[in-house]
């Protein structure tokens, strides 16, 4: 791959590369896009930071989208020239039923040995892989994919509960908005936390999700039993994590004796109701301390725990590092 280099917050140009193929999926490409259109007028230099292109595979112009929405290719791919910064290659709706043709893997391929980087967005991962860019490489892909990555290309590091994973100068996203934490990445690399932060302001998303963050929240995850009851359960607790969710209140919310509910509550979800609120309460911890400056006192009560010291003792242990080093890494303010 090129190494061409980048000098952060200079007048250098980077051209950054988004190559479509049709049926794309409209978030994966637009998400991305706009998080470097938005950086570019927020950077406040003279020669906006980066120039934005969108290529078509082949000849033709126009690009249909997965959604409907057809979209008009700057360039044709097999005609572009020039070195790249950054390429960009989002999922399409046929990447997780058929293997990619294989001019889509040429074309990912030449581009590829013209960029400083090359990223892939959900499952645009596939796309990469298919052209032998991760072999040997950790990788991630959208949840649902993950497996079939795996399975498909065993040579291949499957991350398969992280937002986005950079190898080398290689780059892999989740699932569709995680394409947005990923642009934000890049442009904190390229231009510094601040024009990045003034990004996801101005987006209204997260400034920085933490790589190694599961894809899954505790309540998603959960919500997906097969007993409506318990469904109602998980819902419920989140919204009164400061209440009393003790084994024998939620027995009693589910009208179940105590012993029929702990069986199955553990059969549906997998974890005891203890640990599942454990986790719900520390998962509401972590979103505190991205999101506000509450006090650490002020937060343990909000999310339910008896003191500070036994927020912390959980807090640690399940995200292995203390709440006050997380704050610090991640939140927005």
């Amino acid at each position: 791959m090129s190494k061409a280099a980048t000098r952060r917050g200079s007048a250098y140009q980077r051209r950054v590369v988004f190559l479509a193929f049709p049926r794309v999926m409209l978030l994966d490409l637009t998400g991305p896009w706009e998080v470097f259109a938005l950086a570019n007028r927020l950077a406040g230099h003279e020669i906006p930071p980066y120039t934005l292109e969108l290529l078509g595979e082949d000849g033709a112009t126009t690009i249909p989208s997965g959604g409907g929405i057809a979209m008009v290719a700057q360039r044709s791919a097999k005609n572009y020239r020039g070195a790249i910064d950054t390429l960009i290659v989002p999922a399409t709706d046929l990447v997780w039923c058929e293997e990619p043709p294989s001019e889509y893997s040429g074309t990912v391929r030449g581009l590829a040995e013209r960029s400083r980087r090359v990223v892939s967005i959900c499952g645009g991962a596939f796309f990469l892989a298919a052209a032998g860019l991760l072999d040997g490489k950790k990788a991630t892909t959208h949840w649902s994919g993950t497996q079939d990555l795996a399975v498909r290309f065993p040579k291949i590091d499957v991350q398969a509960d992280a937002i986005f994973v950079k190898d080398g100068d290689l780059y892999t996203s989740a699932g569709v908005t995680a394409g947005i934490d990923l642009a934000l990445a890049l442009v904190e690399e390229d231009l510094g936390q601040a024009v990045a932060l003034e990004c996801a302001r101005q987006l209204v998303v997260f400034m920085r999700r933490p790589g190694g963050q599961s894809q899954f929240s505790t309540t998603l995850e959960s919500q997906h039993t097969g007993r409506d009851t318990i469904n109602e359960l998980i819902a419920w607790a989140a919204d009164n994590l400061s209440g009393d969710l003790s084994v024998q209140a939620m027995a009693e919310r589910a009208n179940m004796s105590l012993r029929n509910f702990s069986r199955v509550f553990h059969d549906e979800v997998g974890q005891t109701p203890a640990a599942f609120v454990e986790q719900l309460r520390v998962d509401a911890v972590r979103r505190h301390l991205e999101e506000t400056d509450d006090s650490l006192q002020a937060v343990s009560e909000i999310c339910g725990f008896r003191s500070t010291d036994s927020m912390r003792r959980s807090f640690k242990r399940l995200v292995r590092v203390a709440p006050g080093a997380y704050r610090e890494r991640f939140c927005r303010y």
